[in-house]
């Protein structure tokens, strides 16, 4: 089933045996209700964080895991949480507390997004258990949360910053908590999170079980892993920060100033009928979208600034397939579920590779295939080369109308504004790079490659 090995420094690692993609949920000691309800899902056979973390969790151990996005991690830490849960009835002394003191499991997630879809996994998971879960996240009023406190709830999925909110208000404690799930550990400390994750952890009994799941593993990460696992159970199904293998990455080099037309030729170019499309900033992401909407495309953009009903009215809309395309930021990147999601486009590279991991992490879930596109213009170069470095593979660069043309960097200080007279006309310089550039998008359709071709062949393989 799974092997384990104490190392030197006291982590019990955890190694993959070949037979444990043979293993089914049944064979993880789950109880029957569990069993049931992941039938009802449509799981059979755990995936291998699943089937690697399932174990050790069941046994109380402190579990350190890095796996991709879409690996099923939710589910490696959801069955263990709701068994041990439903076979420890709460004791007399804990329902004689108050009712806004009765959680015995926390989940810390990065995003609103996040948790919402983690909070739906447990209900799916717990159908047949009688057990309440709170959802705590900001960009929506805090009464109903509170309400759902006072009501009693034994799990709390909750984004860091409500979740100090309510506890300096009194209106939730933690003082019965006797599982701690970091999810996503790596994109809080992305976010800037990590101290108020610290702060929630100071409300914590000591004597408690923390499973600690993230997606890359940089040195920040493994230093608050050795404050606050104990002899952790430490699986890695995959090498920290790798690509799904599934997923099939093209980039296409270009101006920024071009981008805008590229992007739309791609999409009438491939046939592409929905994808989520990534950028840097909540203003672009607008901008984008906007441009998209007058293209006559059904976009919707999803960032921080959004509110948490537009957020998710947004989403809905794109599952249901009422809009075509969602323009998100990073912020927005995690979260983000898509049944057979078959493309994300990258119209603004990250400038930190483990973000593009993370971004072509919405396609390609589940053993699904998927294709991941991304422009990069010249000031974008040195992100692509990092990211080929990050994923140890070079991403194929296709042909388009729009080439690079311009090979300087914009200048970061804005140019002081020239009067109407001293306005000088084009240079011949100028003059002759727009025409080049015109007259390489002419001859863009007279070459022979079949570079152009590749994402097409590739959906049809």
């Amino acid at each position: 089933m799974y092997l384990t090995n104490l190392s030197k420094n006291g982590i019990i690692k955890v190694m993959e045996n070949t037979s444990s993609n043979q293993l089914q949920f049944s064979d993880l000691g789950l109880d029957k209700r569990l069993l049931d309800a992941l039938v009802r899902e449509g799981y059979v056979t755990p995936s291998p964080i699943q089937s690697q973390a399932i174990p050790p969790a069941l046994n109380g151990q402190d579990i350190l895991g890095c796996a991709q996005t879409g690996t099923g991690k939710t589910a490696a830490f959801a069955l263990p949480i709701i068994q041990k849960l439903i076979l420890n009835p709460p004791s007399k002394t804990l329902l004689s507390c108050p009712p806004n003191k009765r959680a015995r499991a926390v989940i810390l997630t990065p995003t609103r997004e996040l948790a919402l879809q983690i909070e739906q996994s447990f209900k799916a998971y717990g159908r047949y258990t009688k057990l309440k879960c709170s959802l705590l996240i900001g960009g929506v009023s805090q009464y109903p949360q509170e309400l759902s406190l006072k009501q009693g709830a034994d799990i709390i999925i909750a984004t860091p910053g409500r979740l100090i909110d309510l506890l300096w208000q009194g209106a939730c404690e933690l003082a019965n908590i006797n599982t701690l799930v970091l999810d996503e550990a790596d994109r809080m400390l992305d976010m800037g999170f990590i101290n108020d994750v610290k702060r929630i952890i100071e409300f914590l009994p000591q004597n408690r079980q923390t499973l600690f799941f993230t997606a890359t593993m940089p040195l920040e990460i493994r230093k608050l892993c050795d404050t606050i696992l104990k002899s952790p159970v430490s699986i890695s199904v995959t090498p920290p920060s790798s690509t799904v293998d599934k997923i099939t990455q093209f980039v296409y080099l270009t101006d920024y100033s071009t981008k805008p037309d590229l992007l739309l030729w791609i999409l009438q170019e491939q046939n592409i009928k929905s994808a989520i499309i990534f950028c840097r900033t909540k203003h672009g992401a607008d901008r984008l979208a906007t441009k998209l909407e007058k293209a006559n495309i059904k976009t919707a953009s999803i960032h921080g600034d959004k509110s948490q009903g537009a957020r998710q009215n947004a989403l809905s809309g794109f599952k249901a397939g009422r809009i075509n395309m969602l323009v998100a930021t990073d912020i927005a990147a995690r979260g983000i579920d898509v049944d057979a999601l078959g493309y994300v486009i990258n119209y603004e590279l990250p400038n930190e590779p483990e973000t593009y991991v993370h971004r072509i992490g919405r396609t390609g879930r589940a053993g699904n295939t998927g294709i991941a596109i991304s422009l990069c213009d010249y000031d974008e170069k040195d992100y692509l080369k990092d990211i080929e470095k990050l994923i140890k593979k070079p991403i194929t660069q296709l042909d388009s109308p729009y080439p690079m043309t311009v090979f300087v960097k914009k200048e970061k200080k804005t140019q002081p504004r020239r009067s109407q007279k001293n306005k000088s006309k084009p240079n011949n310089l100028q003059k002759s790079n727009t025409q080049n550039k015109k007259n390489q998008q002419k001859n863009y359709h007279k070459k022979s490659s079949n570079k152009s071709n590749l994402i097409n062949n590739t959906k049809k393989d």
